[in-house]
């Protein structure tokens, strides 16, 4: 089963066809997103110039995707895996480590959570970001990507 990450759940929203036709081809019901992609995509919406078209589209595609949430085994894993996270990137001196932030190392806090909820249940996170690749160092999982952002110039 697989786990979308945002930039491929506005990808379907904006109807990428590469993408949709991933979706077709792995299945409807083997596809989800978590809760946190589900709070950036409202987010997006909301500050997007045109907020209640985009939060129609993101309403309809959220009620058709199933959703995970977090519960007290994410959290678990969420905790170690930062540790982990701090531990293998951040200075070894372990002092210095308490006031270390994994966004200092390059991982977003959201990513961690959504790499959290795949672990927990077993899921392939499908993504563009690179900061999975990195996490995945650290703590191995599945991971995709369902096509390449443009390189910018």
């Amino acid at each position: 089963m697989y786990l979308l990450d945002t930039n491929h759940c506005s990808r379907i929203i904006e109807d990428d066809s590469a993408v949709v036709e991933r979706v077709r081809t792995v299945g409807e019901d083997q596809v989800a997103t978590c809760v946190t992609v589900y709070g950036e995509l409202i987010y997006m919406a909301h500050k997007s110039e045109r907020r209640n078209a985009n939060l129609a589209r993101v309403s309809a595609f959220l009620s058709d995707i199933r959703i995970y949430f977090a519960d007290e085994r994410v959290a678990e894993v969420y905790g170690e895996f930062k540790a982990r996270i701090i531990a293998h990137f951040g200075p070894r001196d372990r002092r210095k480590r308490g006031r270390m932030t994994i966004e200092r190392l390059g991982i977003s806090e959201n990513d961690l959570w959504i790499a959290s909820v795949a672990i927990r249940h077993d899921l392939t996170v499908v993504s563009a970001d690179a900061d999975f690749t990195r996490m995945g160092e650290v703590w191995a999982f599945p991971l995709e990507c369902w096509w390449q952002p443009a390189a910018s110039s």
